[in-house]
């Protein structure tokens, strides 16, 4: 029993510390990670939307960020059933699930999201829209869709700005703009995918330049204290080796631009959260990031199952739950400032709370199967 207490009342000791993201305070350490599920009919979502992200509120999760929605740009999106960022019907249904998330006790951001040239030609919500990215290129490096032109890129820059006045308009707690994983602003960090001969393109430096001018221009359509979360990756979603820094420099030069323009928090993404970044440090990629920044951070990364993640196939793959001593000593000496947990929270609303009070033995496994529904 003494070692049963022990190991609750640092869990809770750990994970239930408040945190403070630019005056918005989170009850604990505990983020829901975003995860696109595909539930939201013409891109609007509803009460079951409402009541899914609620009900990790409610089982214990500080901060909340949403599955990827679509900013308001024709070429931004893949899926009719991927929910919106603009729009009377989708901003109504999104005021409603902020509401019901407050009301469970946590905090919300929106994930703002386009997906570049990942979508294929007649793929909705706008099935006549070209795929679009820096250079007309595929994850691959492969010719495909168009090239942004200067007018594109302050179009999209734009939507960003128009969907983080419209969250905070209707009550979100911040935003997070996703610049991870192949989508458009990470095709833009990349230079298999960035091979533009403008002010856009070029050294590493120079193809930050659309993220930070993003960045700037949500920072100004948003009040002071409004957190702005950026969220990056080393990896793509068909390559998980992918590196835009090999080198701590590397990944200052990619950070500092974004820091200096208003980022208040970065979100790190990584497939396996205790694996070092680079050579010859156990720091992870929030660890590198919060040191070299000295900006907020949250991590992820198979938090609590014994699988890791590995792209679509992964969310395919029944897991276990496993405890997080890892996880706790890590965030003991303040490594990084939040944990983001995906499929776990997926499996349980209540892994939050099972996580600070020792109870992750009752956590409900993951498998495929959830996938079919809100639940």
């Amino acid at each position: 029993m003494e070692a049963t207490e022990t190991t609750t009342s640092r869990a809770a000791g750990i994970l239930g510390r408040p945190f403070d993201i630019n005056g918005l305070t989170l009850r604990n350490r505990i983020a829901m990670a975003p995860m696109t599920r595909e539930f939201s009919p013409n891109g609007v979502p509803g009460a079951d939307v409402a009541e899914y992200y609620a009900r990790r509120a409610a089982g214990g999760v500080g901060l909340v960020v949403t599955e990827g929605t679509y900013v308001d740009h024709a070429s931004a999106g893949s899926s009719h059933r991927v929910p919106h960022f603009h729009g009377d019907a989708a901003l109504a249904g999104w005021q409603k699930v902020a509401e019901a998330v407050h009301a469970a006790g946590g905090r919300i951001v929106p994930q703002l999201w386009h997906v570049g040239a990942t979508r294929n030609e007649g793929d909705g919500p706008f099935t006549d829209a070209p795929p679009a990215g820096p250079s007309g290129l595929d994850l691959d490096g492969s010719a495909k869709g168009h090239a942004l032109t200067s007018a594109d890129v302050d179009e999209v820059i734009a939507a960003f700005a128009r969907a983080a006045a419209d969250a905070e308009r209707i009550g979100f707690d911040g935003v997070e703009l996703h610049g991870a994983h192949g989508y458009l602003i990470d095709q833009f960090f990349w230079g298999r995918t960035n091979r533009r001969t403008d002010g856009y393109g070029g050294d590493l430096a120079s193809r930050t330049r659309f993220a930070r001018e993003i960045v700037e221009a949500v920072r100004g359509a948003v009040s002071p204290d409004f957190p702005v979360i950026f969220r990056l990756s080393q990896w793509k979603a068909n390559a998980f080796d992918a590196k835009l820094a090999e080198s701590p420099a590397e990944l200052d030069a990619l950070l500092a631009p974004l820091a200096t323009a208003g980022v208040d928090a970065f979100h790190a993404s990584t497939r396996r959260y205790w694996l070092p970044e680079f050579d010859g440090d156990d720091l992870n990629l929030a660890g590198w990031v919060k040191k070299l920044t000295g900006k907020a951070t949250l991590s992820v990364g198979s938090v609590g199952l014994d699988k890791e993640f590995v792209g679509p196939q992964g969310f395919a793959k029944e897991t276990v739950s496993t405890g997080i001593d890892l996880l706790l000593d890590r965030m003991e000496r303040d490594e990084f400032d939040v944990i983001a947990v995906g499929r776990s929270l997926i499996a349980d609303p209540e892994w939050a709370n099972k996580a600070m009070t020792d109870r992750l033995a009752e956590a409900a496994p993951y498998h495929a199967g959830l996938l079919r529904e809100l639940s």
